[in-house]
C-alpha cells in the first residue's frame, strides 16, 4: 500500500506479467523490434502519449509502435486496473518490462520499456492514490552506465471551473502542481539524468493553445495554471524539450477536442503533453517529434504521441 502523503514513495520490484488474456490477437513477427544494443552511445527512442483506455486503443499503440518504434512508451489514461492490463499483446510487441500504476476506469499511467527497470517507484500527491504517477530507473540492467530516472505524469485536468472555491477539481490541480514544485525526487542534481513527460493538462505558453487571448479563462490556459507549472520547471531545473527546440513564436499543439466536428479545420489544439530533461541530458536530445496523424486514425485518442530520441 502507498503511503498517504505527499509525494510520498512506495518501492517496488517491476511488475510480474499477468496470466494472459484470451481474445488477443498474436502479432505478426515482423512487427517485433529488437532492443537497443549499447555501444558508445546508446540511441534511445522515448514516447509519451495520453492514450484514452489503453484497452480500448490497443490497435492504435500497436500502429505507433510501427511507425515511431520507441524503445520506451509511456502511456496515460490507462483507464484499467494493473491485472487488466494487455500484458500480453504488448510482449507480442517486443515490450518486456512494464511498470503500471492503474485502477478501475480512470486515469492510470504506465511504462512499457525493451530496456529492463533497475527499479519502479510509486509517488502519490494531495493525498489521493488515484494512479497519477510511476517512474522507472534504467541502469546496469539496461547496460547503461550512467543511470537514467523517467517520470511518468497524469496531472488532473481540473473540471472546466477556474475558480478553486467553486471547483474541488481545479482546487485540486493547483495543490497537485504545489506539490509537484515542491517534491524533492523532482529537482535532479546538475549531473543527473532524469526525464519527466506525460500530460501535464496545462498548456504553459502563449503559443501553446489556438488563442491565447479567448483561452486564458479557460482551465489549463489559466494564469494560475501556468505560473504554477512553470514553477514546476524552474524548481526542478528542468528543459522543456519542445521549447528548447522550438521558438516559443511558433504553435505546437497535441490535443484537440472531440467537439469539433472537423478538427483539422478549426485547428483549436493545445500543447499539454509535454517531454522535459535535466541539464545533464539537454545535448543527448537528437530529434523531437509529434505525431499529428494520430488524431485522425480510427477512434483515436485525443492527445496525439509525443515522442523524443537520446544518444545516452
Amino acid at each position: 500500500m502507498v503511503r498517504r502523503r505527499s509525494c510520498a514513495v512506495s518501492n517496488h520490484a517491476p511488475n510480474k506479467p499477468h496470466p494472459p488474456r484470451r481474445g488477443q490477437a498474436a502479432i505478426p513477427q515482423d512487427q517485433v523490434f529488437p532492443v537497443p544494443q549499447p555501444g558508445p552511445f546508446m540511441r534511445l527512442t522515448l514516447t509519451t502519449w495520453n492514450i484514452n483506455s489503453v484497452r480500448l486503443r490497443i490497435d492504435l499503440v500497436a500502429k505507433l509502435i510501427e511507425e515511431v518504434r520507441p524503445d520506451v512508451l509511456c502511456l496515460q489514461e490507462t483507464k484499467c486496473p494493473d491485472d487488466a492490463f494487455p500484458l500480453k499483446r504488448f510482449k507480442q510487441l517486443g515490450y518486456e518490462h512494464v511498470a503500471l500504476n492503474g485502477q478501475k476506469g480512470y486515469h492510470g499511467v504506465a511504462v512499457v520499456s525493451k530496456l529492463p527497470f533497475d527499479t519502479t517507484d510509486i509517488r502519490t500527491f494531495c493525498d489521493k492514490l488515484d494512479s497519477r504517477h510511476i517512474s522507472v530507473s534504467l541502469g546496469a540492467k539496461a547496460e547503461l552506465t550512467v543511470p537514467l530516472v523517467l517520470h511518468n505524469f497524469y496531472v488532473p485536468a481540473g473540471g472546466d471551473i477556474p475558480d478553486p472555491a467553486l471547483n474541488p477539481k481545479f482546487d485540486h490541480k493547483l495543490k497537485f502542481l504545489d506539490e509537484m514544485r515542491d517534491c524533492a525526487p523532482l529537482h535532479p542534481t546538475a549531473d543527473a539524468r532524469h526525464i519527466l513527460v506525460g500530460d501535464l493538462n496545462v498548456a504553459p505558453h502563449e503559443h501553446d493553445v489556438w488563442s491565447h487571448k479567448q483561452l486564458l479563462k479557460i482551465v489549463s490556459h489559466t494564469p494560475v495554471e501556468t505560473e504554477k507549472l512553470l514553477a514546476v520547471q524552474h524548481h526542478g531545473g528542468w528543459i522543456d524539450v519542445a521549447r528548447d527546440r522550438i521558438p516559443l513564436s511558433e504553435k505546437i499543439y497535441t490535443w484537440w477536442s472531440y467537439r469539433a466536428a472537423d478538427w483539422t479545420a478549426a485547428n483549436r489544439g493545445r500543447r499539454l503533453d509535454h517531454i522535459w530533461v535535466s541539464p545533464a541530458l539537454r545535448d543527448s536530445v537528437q530529434d523531437f517529434t509529434i505525431t499529428r496523424d494520430a488524431r485522425s486514425w480510427e477512434r483515436p485518442s485525443d492527445h496525439v504521441p509525443v515522442t523524443a530520441v537520446f544518444d545516452l
